[in-house]
């Protein structure tokens, strides 16, 4: 799959000591579902199809806007954007959207891959559980990237499974020679997915066992035993809202971490549907 490159003709908005802030032209493409494969019980990654050209995904937490159709329809209706935001057709149902990571992106070929984790009877979820080969979405972004410098020491990451997609990306980006610290949290082995294999990983799987997604701690846990990464450090947490929160508040207020070298991302929020974090 292509990698994005960044640089001043993406329009590089703010410079920051930690990472630069790019912000892509926005638009919605139809895509056709050509493919599905099983990752875990709960994890199914979808292979779309369709126009990808000016697609740029910058950043491994980069996030599309999918829209699912509505009930009673086969595909959703397709927004323009302008100075007022997405303006979708008169009299038309809009769709139901979704933020999701890019997992991976081929423009040449037209494809783009994403990962869906499959519970309770959302949208997107039962949508991904049901999806087969010639099933029509669409999707809008990433509006923008918070590219992260290159040149830390080490990186540590934590996330839940909704988090796995940009974990994977993550492992990809970071420099080969540089050291990452992963914890994943799942409910259990079976939960468990093939990441990247890298030089310098050190990565420890967290089960839930029969504590719900969102409510174990195991993330924060897990945390308080690892020792404080050497020299210049970023940070990285995608998980439920709260548990995310407890983690960042962690680090900051007793390890000490810079907030400009950490990201916390609330990718959920139990009991909120279609929750914004703007992490």
């Amino acid at each position: 799959m292509t990698k994005a490159t960044t640089g001043a003709a993406m329009g590089v908005q703010r410079r920051a000591a930690a990472f630069e802030f790019v912000r892509h032209p926005l638009r919605a493409r139809p895509l056709t579902v050509v493919h599905v494969d099983t990752l875990s019980p709960r994890m199914r990654r979808i292979t779309l199809a369709g126009a990808m050209d000016g697609f740029v995904s910058a950043a491994p937490d980069d996030h599309v806007k999918v829209l699912f159709p509505p009930p009673g329809s086969v595909r959703p209706a397709l927004p323009v954007f302008g100075p007022q935001g997405p303006q979708f057709p008169p009299d038309v149902p809009k769709p139901v959207a979704r933020d999701y990571t890019p997992r991976a992106f081929d423009v040449e070929r037209g494809e783009l891959v994403l990962d869906f984790v499959i519970h309770g009877e959302g949208p997107a979820s039962t949508w991904a559980a049901r999806a087969q080969p010639g099933d029509e979405i669409a999707v809008a972004g990433p509006r923008a990237s918070r590219v992260v410098a290159r040149d830390f020491d080490a990186f540590l990451i934590a996330a839940d499974e909704t988090g796995l997609p940009a974990v994977a990306r993550w492992l990809e980006w970071i420099p080969p020679a540089t050291p990452v610290t992963l914890l994943a949290e799942v409910g259990s082995a079976a939960e468990q997915v093939e990441l990247p294999v890298r030089a310098g990983l050190t990565l420890r799987w967290l089960y839930r066992g029969g504590a719900e997604p969102g409510t174990s701690g195991v993330l924060l846990a897990a945390l308080r035993g690892l020792a404080p990464p050497a020299g210049k450090a970023w940070a990285w947490i995608a998980c439920e809202s709260s548990q995310m929160r407890a983690a960042r508040a962690f680090l900051i207020d007793e390890r000490g971490w810079p907030r400009e070298h950490l990201c916390g991302a609330g990718y959920w929020k139990r009991g909120v549907a279609d929750h914004d974090d703007e992490h």
